[in-house]
């Protein structure tokens, strides 16, 4: 008990969503919040380190560097996004900038590095690709090792005329790797070679949600039987059966995020499981709410507990504290961080503290090697 910390990507410039609308983020590139896990107060360390459009972060396994993708749709004179490398300072949690390199597709949207750590992976969202770049020496990212087009498209002409690669999740041994493309409704599956940099269509090559359902991201159970894949358009979770032999899915069910007499518009966000496997929470956007489930430990069926309001408005992205006691919401709009307690016995959300913020877009905790 004491602090933790969690680094925060933001909005810093004008955006043209894949929705249509025009965001101006306030913020002014990645922040550093500290957490006071006794009394769940948060506050903001330092001055943020400058970057644009840091949109989504991730952490190197051994808390050495920090990689984020810079959400744009024209860098160093090409049409695409970058992805940008960060050292960490081990006793202040500072970043000092490192390099960055050009994603080959527009709006990158996710970034996660693998458990080996050799190798970092970038989602564009707008051309619906996927990029992979080796790691060299000191945490600098090196050239491009592979770029992976999507094909395809769906049934929400709005939403889905071409493909929209939104992130990258691995298995247990991550052997396989799995991309939910939001365009073309589908969870595509890969098989992964860290020797080479490259990523291989898997036997069975994806698996099919359900027309306009909108695959956003997806996460494992800890006993990675199961997997909970958010779908943005259709404001619903979907578990999934995984077959880790086959590198395959089955639906097992699909339960909605909003209730069933919401009549506005809504898309869901971001959704985690508690380090322990027995809740799950997803954000709704436009509802503006947190939904908590239960997990059923044997079958791995949701059962829902409660929606509550996040604080704010637009809840793009939220991270679970790796206690499980604390769950931090980032309202994009409404330019504030929330925190809730959870209870350890029912995974019900109690909001206890509010930090104004401009534009958090991710939330990202720094844990200790």
């Amino acid at each position: 008990m004491g602090t933790e910390y969690f680094y925060i990507g933001t909005y810093t410039q004008p955006i043209l969503f894949g929705t249509g609308d025009i965001f101006h983020g306030k913020g002014k590139g990645i922040y550093l919040l500290s957490l006071n896990t006794k009394t769940g107060s948060i506050s903001l360390e330092g001055e943020p380190a400058p970057a644009d459009n840091p949109s989504y972060l991730c952490i190197s396994p051994d808390g050495n560097d920090l990689y984020a993708v810079n959400e744009l749709k024209e860098f160093d004179g090409q049409a695409c996004g970058a992805v940008s490398a960060f050292s960490i300072n081990p006793s202040t949690k500072s970043l000092t900038y490192l390099n960055s390199r050009p994603t080959g597709g527009m709006d990158p949207c996710h970034v996660i590095v693998n458990r080996a750590q050799t190798h970092v992976y970038v989602s564009n969202f707008m051309s619906g690709s996927i990029c992979v770049f080796p790691i060299e020496d000191n945490g600098y990212l090196g050239n491009t090792s592979q770029l992976i087009q999507h094909e395809g498209s769906s049934v929400i002409s709005a939403r889905q005329k071409g493909p929209h690669a939104h992130s990258l999740a691995f298995d247990r041994t991550q052997a396989h790797a799995f991309v939910p493309d939001l365009g073309i409704d589908k969870l595509m599956v890969y098989k992964t070679d860290f020797a080479k940099g490259t990523l291989a269509p898997a036997d069975t090559p994806f698996y099919q949600t359900f027309p306009g359902a909108g695959p956003r991201h997806c996460e494992f159970h800890p006993n990675y039987r199961f997997c909970y894949l958010i779908n943005e358009i259709a404001s619903s979770v979907s578990c999934l059966y995984y077959d880790e032999g086959a590198a395959s899915f089955t639906l097992k069910q699909t339960i909605a995020t909003i209730p069933g007499d919401y009549k506005g518009n809504n898309i869901c966000a971001d959704l985690h499981l508690t380090p322990d496997g027995r809740y799950l929470y997803a954000s709704n956007r436009g509802h503006n709410t947190l939904a908590a489930f239960s997990v059923n430990q044997d079958t791995g069926e949701l059962t829902l507990l409660d929606i509550v309001p996040c604080g704010g408005e637009v809840p793009r992205n939220f991270c679970i504290n790796s206690s499980g006691r604390f769950l931090l919401a980032g309202n994009q709009d409404t330019d504030n961080i929330t925190v809730f307690s959870i209870c350890q016995d029912t995974g019900r959300l109690t909001k206890i503290y509010d930090l104004p913020v401009p534009s958090p877009v991710c939330i990202r905790q720094f844990l200790n090697p």
